[in-house]
């Protein structure tokens, strides 16, 4: 028997699942703690780390927020998914903070540290090998670990029968349960006010596959909707899934809407950067300049209130999961994932500008070690905090499991 969450349980709800989520290892408290990165970056005395040239970053690089991802078009590659916390500011914090989520992932793999010194020297040489490239091209260079190529391979197979299995039910239904929750009366309305706005209705028209992309369809209608538990890092903010039908009879076809609220980024930013006020316009903007792919299939607007932007899902899209590595493994993917977001910030320089950020970069400060010391000493440090918050972490879900009526199935 399905159980239904009503909207007064969602924060207690998510609460939980976020604590089940996050408990599961010091790797996926990693992912669940972006704020403590944050504030390590905020309060801590940080000299050493360079002052890379203004860009707009990802600001939660970490393993999850990078795969596959679709261009609407046909196109495939693997670039960030997550612009959330996009910003513009300093590249070496998102060298740092995937840096750190390497670490994590080869602890959990239960890897020597030697390994971890070699993922960090693999992680700069793969960074900076995307600088050498022309600002347009993105050839790739580095060889694509087992890991990257059997997610490539997934999802190019993927059609949209796939997405429909997994998301929708029955006549085009949107399956409530542990997923997808009801929404209220108000904002069942809100959301076809939202998906009736020009803009929207645009972005939906230029996603089809054929046709004029400039052509708005008569009918476009929102066949279901739900709020969607999703994620783990953005507790308490607002996710809905909906269900867009385009078209009528014979002709319709249907595609699945991602609206999420786009809360204030918590990421350091660039005191001269000159940024959207609107904080949905600043994701989109973000995605843009960082994952082409995606930043050309979302909009943002106002919902219920708040900033939000929307994305078509696309069965291409799919997460980057790594549970395990071996040593060899574990050296690729640090050095071919440093190179995507290596590409991610080089496309956005001149070609000066481009060697100047890697000559600072270089910098070893006379460390033995290739990658320079000031991002060894970071995720060193970063690592041993984590971990321990880790187990903190663990302790009082652990307490809270002893207390039944305080734990949410």
């Amino acid at each position: 028997m399905k159980t239904i969450v009503h909207p007064e349980d969602r924060l207690r709800l998510l609460l939980a699942h976020k604590n089940r989520k996050m408990a599961v290892s010091a790797h996926a408290y990693v992912r669940g703690s972006t704020r403590r990165f944050y504030e390590w970056l905020n309060q801590a005395d940080h000299a050493e780390i360079p002052a890379g040239p203004p860009v707009w970053i990802c600001g939660d690089c970490h393993i999850g927020n990078l795969g596959p991802v679709g261009s609407g078009g046909g196109g495939l590659a693997i670039q960030i998914r997550d612009l959330d916390q996009a910003v513009i500011g300093n590249p070496a914090h998102d060298l740092i903070r995937l840096g750190l989520s390497l670490a994590m992932a080869a602890r959990s793999s239960d890897l020597p540290g030697v390994v971890t010194a070699l993922m960090m020297e693999k992680m700069v040489d793969g960074y900076t090998s995307a600088f050498l490239l022309e600002a347009t091209d993105d050839a790739d260079d580095v060889p694509v670990p087992k890991t990257v190529a059997g997610a490539m391979h997934a999802a190019a197979r993927r059609s949209w029968k796939h997405l429909a299995d997994e998301r929708i039910e029955g006549e085009a239904v949107l399956p409530l349960g542990s997923r997808f929750w009801p929404l209220s009366q108000d904002e069942r309305q809100e959301v076809e006010e939202f998906f009736s706005d020009e803009k929207i209705r645009r972005l939906a028209a230029s996603l089809r596959e054929s046709g004029d992309p400039d052509h708005i369809p008569d009918h476009i209608s929102v066949k279901d909707a739900a709020y969607w538990r999703k994620g783990c890092s953005s507790l308490g903010r607002l996710r809905i899934a909906v269900l867009l039908q385009i078209g009528k009879g014979k002709e319709r076809r249907y595609c699945l809407m991602d609206v999420k609220e786009a809360a204030r980024a918590a990421a350091p930013t660039d005191p001269s950067a000159d940024m959207p006020s609107d904080d949905g316009e600043r994701v989109c903007q973000g995605a843009l300049a960082l994952s082409p792919h995606l930043g050309r299939r979302m909009a943002s607007g106002r919902l219920l209130g708040r900033a939000v932007f929307v994305r078509e899902l696309l069965p291409q899209d799919l997460k980057l999961e790594i549970d395990t590595l071996s040593q060899e493994e574990a050296v690729s993917v640090a050095e071919f994932l440093a190179y995507i977001v290596g590409r991610a910030h080089a496309r956005q320089l001149d070609a000066a500008a481009r060697l100047r950020w890697i000559a600072e970069l270089g910098r070893s400060n006379g460390s033995p070690l290739e990658a320079p010391i000031w991002l060894w000493n970071a995720v060193v440090e970063l690592v041993s905090i984590h971990e321990a918050a880790y187990l903190e972490h663990c302790r009082r879900f652990a307490l809270k499991l002893e207390r039944p009526d305080e734990v949410v199935g």
